[in-house]
């Protein structure tokens, strides 16, 4: 086991295991230590590199710092391009969070549920943005939109949206089709939408709302959120099943159940699959078991992906 404290500094990366979370009550410290041990992890420390890590090219421009200049670039084409950095090439993401009654939803008593798995990643997302110097807004849904915060880089802009996920009670039906297509009339200009969800509503009204989003050209993220039991369906003899969001009670064999329920499940992610395809729009699978650098990843990746794109462009390189 690795020792807890090296060179005077906590281990931040058992932090990353969701059992441990989920017994810090306190989101905003949840959200910190997430991003610490993802840092931690990588031997490379949030504090440093979003200031200083090259992003993007621009034209050269009668005042720019001459040390900025790529010369590589300017044998290449011949034309003076600057190296912009992180800070200079700022990101407007929207995190928009289901806090609908199956969210709440959790067999391991000592784990998170799907809602606390959602809004812990969410948070720390948030804060990692923040700290980049992008914006970041929030819409918290059920039904219907409970909460939307447009995107801000202000510096008391994370623990507001910190505050306002933590404190909200799930109690709520799904309508997730009818919640993207009011985000779409809300949100104006472009910009990066995390969608992070059990996605447990109408399939063909999902995709509506992806669509919609696409057709406004928001990059869109959909990180769809499971209990691991939702996956394995463990449970064995007679077993009293209770839907949530009203949907009644069933008293059942589980043998009987599981191989029809195990298909259904594929069968629903599968069409998921095909249905983010088609809309160009990037999906993830998490179960709450996963470490949570998963998410962290998926975020940055992506954000390096899109800037990697842009720079080729400026090059002719696509």
């Amino acid at each position: 086991m690795k020792q807890a404290m090296s060179e005077g500094r906590p281990d931040y990366h058992k932090y990353l295991d969701p059992k441990v979370l989920s017994k810090v009550s306190s989101l905003e410290l949840r959200a910190r230590l997430v991003v610490e041990g993802f840092f931690s992890g990588m031997h490379h420390s949030p504090h440093h590199g979003a200031s200083v890590e090259f992003a993007d090219y621009r034209a050269y421009t009668q005042g720019d710092d001459l040390r900025h200049i790529d010369w590589k670039v300017y044998g290449k084409t011949d034309k003076y391009y600057v190296k912009e950095y992180e800070q200079e090439t700022n990101l407007e993401l929207m995190l928009v969070v289901d806090g609908s009654e199956s969210m709440n939803y959790r067999s391991d008593p000592d784990g998170l549920t799907k809602y606390h798995y959602a809004v812990t990643a969410a948070a720390a997302i948030a804060f990692l943005a923040v700290q980049q110097q992008d914006s970041v807004g929030l819409t918290l849904f059920d039904s219907q939109i409970v909460q939307f915060l447009r995107p801000s880089n202000a510096a008391h802009q994370w623990r507001v949206l910190a505050a306002e996920l933590a404190g909200h009670k799930g109690r709520a039906k799904t309508s997730i089709g009818r919640v993207l297509q009011e985000l779409t009339e809300r949100v104006g200009h472009r910009m990066l939408i995390i969608l992070i969800s059990d996605l447990f509503d109408d399939a063909d009204d999902l995709f509506r709302g992806f669509k919609h989003l696409r057709f406004r050209r928001h990059e869109l993220m959909i990180w769809n959120v499971w209990d691991r039991a939702e996956l394995t369906f463990p449970f064995s003899g007679p077993t009293m099943f209770e839907g949530l969001e009203s949907t009644g009670r069933l008293l059942a064999e589980s043998r009987n159940l599981q191989a029809r329920y195990l298909d259904e499940v594929k069968s629903f992610r599968n069409r998921l699959q095909v249905g983010c395809g088609q809309v160009q729009a990037d999906l993830a699978f998490f179960d709450t078991a996963t470490p949570l650098d998963v998410a962290l990843s998926g975020y940055l990746s992506t954000r390096s992906a899109r800037l990697r794109q842009r720079s080729s462009r400026i090059l002719g390189g696509g």
